[in-house]
């Protein structure tokens, strides 16, 4: 878990991910994390990332920030995605290397592999085939990121990582009706069933396609688990050309099988009709995380457990979310 003292900058804090890393680190004694508001630190402009490198002691960065969004978000603003993910990324991992900050860690994305990827994903998809039409310019921005890491790397022998989780949820999701991912929309609409008394809900496509969760309060753990390899273990593990590390829990399920569970959780006991005539999205998106479980990391957080923990936080948080 890093040596106390050790000075960690968590960009991206308020985002869900940001925020897991930050209770992760605190919970485990780090003191010194560095956090810093939109009004202290615009990520989007380079001479003040620069700038707050230069008046600030930082041995570690964790790269959560981002601008993310669901399949509607990035149809809609594909500019903003892929000008604001490249502008974030290439402005901290530089002025971290300018103020000789030796490790850093960047949070990529599942997205980053070919539409057609043979599943489960392995890191050597990477490249292999075209990307999802609907994300392309998010997942090219993330791709860049790695590509920029392992440059660093490189020509400078630093010691920047990637990790790329697959579908996470949990405390400070986006619940945007319809700027979030299937399973806090879902969860939303299922509460808000229940609340209203609806007798029926209405989920996007068949049910069939497959997909992966995991808890972010894991991905937090596999964040710090990764950035505090030692460099034989994850050398050993990872090529200087394919240095990202898959993160997930290696198993899926249905968007059915998903939907009743949330009702489950919810409480929720309304009908769920699958609306066929809407689009299904990929058939099936599984990571292959063989490389991370070598290393010895395994995640603790089952899904229905974890779908009920951040059931219980949108309750506690619904009145001020968005949308």
């Amino acid at each position: 878990m890093g040596e106390r003292g050790t000075a960690i900058f968590v960009a991206g804090h308020r985002g869900m991910v940001g925020s897991a890393i930050v209770r992760r680190l605190r919970e485990s004694g780090h003191a010194e994390v560095l956090t810093a508001d939109r009004s202290a630190l615009d990520l989007l402009d380079q001479a003040t990332v620069t700038r707050f490198f230069a008046d600030h002691r930082i041995d570690q960065v964790y790269l959560a920030a981002a601008k993310v969004g669901g399949i509607h978000a990035n149809n809609v603003y594909p500019a903003e995605f892929i000008y604001e993910n490249l502008q974030i990324q290439s402005n901290l991992i530089h002025a971290a290397h300018r103020a000789d900050v030796d490790r850093l860690l960047f949070l990529g994305s599942s997205c980053i592999y070919p539409k057609l990827a043979a599943q489960p994903m392995r890191e050597d998809a990477l490249l292999t085939g075209p990307l999802e039409p609907t994300n392309e310019p998010y997942a090219l921005a993330k791709i860049a990121g790695i590509k920029t890491c392992e440059s660093y790397n490189r020509q400078y022998g630093r010691h920047y990582r990637s990790v790329m989780p697959t579908n996470l949820y949990g405390p400070n999701d986006n619940f945007h009706p319809e700027n979030s991912h299937v399973l806090p929309a879902l969860m939303r609409r299922l509460h808000e069933a229940k609340t209203e008394g609806r007798a029926r809900v209405t989920v996007w496509g068949t049910g069939r396609a497959m997909r992966e969760f995991l808890h972010v309060d894991d991905m937090a753990r596999a964040s710090v688990f990764v950035m505090d390899l030692d460099e034989a273990t994850y050398a050993a593990n990872t090529q200087p050309t394919l240095s990202h590390i898959n993160v997930g829990t290696g198993e899926d399920c249905t968007i059915r099988e998903l939907a009743e569970a949330l009702a489950r959780v919810v409480g929720y006991r309304g009908a769920l009709d699958f609306d066929a005539t809407k689009p299904d999205g990929t058939p099936r998106k599984l990571m292959d995380v063989s490389r991370l479980k070598a290393m010895g990391w395994r995640p603790e957080i089952a899904l229905e457990d974890g779908l009920e923990r951040t059931y219980r936080w949108f309750l506690e948080n619904h009145a001020t979310l968005r949308g």
